[in-house]
């Protein structure tokens, strides 16, 4: 009998979940209104990955965010779409890092970027806000800059006196659309290697992402 007890407890140990190791926190407004917006770039590039990694569901609402939890790359991890406003951010970041004792190292953060082409990339594993409401609350929340972030490119305003709220809430123009899909592609790779612990192969793949479709 004791041989068969330990074999439950073989199997018990076997079937226990990993700790969540890593948050993944893609930047968006919550909102129909909000859905297909330049500002919204980190929520759509989330939807894409939750597709990649088995279908994931991003459907719990948990840390002022709507979660789900799966592994990538052999870590177990948190994706999160924040569901405040964009510039309060970070408050979800905050409570899920405090919760599951995640450092700031461990938090990669998919947002928008306007000083990049549509569809290029930009990994970094850490840096100012560069202007970025989202980001910014997030240095303030967490006290710390040093969080990886990979950075969307959204295209520049047209001209200098475009008003810059209304052109990170503008949707994306047709021609913008192939290329960034090519690029939540590649940032779903980018992702799976950073949580494998092969970040400069991630940075390679991503900051070599020209945002150009065939």
């Amino acid at each position: 009998m004791g041989n068969i007890f330990d074999l439950f407890k073989q199997i018990a140990k076997g079937s226990e979940k990993k700790p969540i190791a890593w948050l993944v926190v893609g930047l968006g407004n919550p909102g129909e209104k909000y859905a297909r917006t330049r500002h919204n770039a980190g929520f759509l590039a989330m939807d894409y990955l939750c597709q990649t990694v088995g279908n994931v569901k991003l459907d719990k609402l948990k840390f002022h965010a709507l979660v789900a939890d799966c592994e990538i790359g052999g870590a177990r991890a948190l994706l999160m779409k924040p569901q405040t406003m964009m510039n309060l951010s970070g408050l979800a970041v905050k409570e899920a890092a405090d919760f599951y004792k995640i450092a700031p190292d461990h938090i990669l953060v998919l947002s928008d970027e306007i000083a990049l082409a549509p569809g290029k990339l930009r990994l970094r594993k850490k840096g100012s806000a560069g202007g970025h409401n989202g980001l910014k609350n997030i240095i303030e929340q967490l006290g710390s800059e040093d969080f990886p972030r990979l950075r969307i490119g959204v295209g520049e305003k047209p001209h200098p006196d475009y008003d810059l709220v209304d052109w990170v809430l503008g949707e994306f123009p047709k021609e913008d659309r192939d290329a960034l899909f090519s690029a939540f592609g590649c940032a779903a790779k980018g992702v799976e290697l950073v949580l494998s612990d092969r970040f400069d192969e991630a940075v390679n793949l991503c900051n070599s992402h020209t945002g150009a479709t065939e």
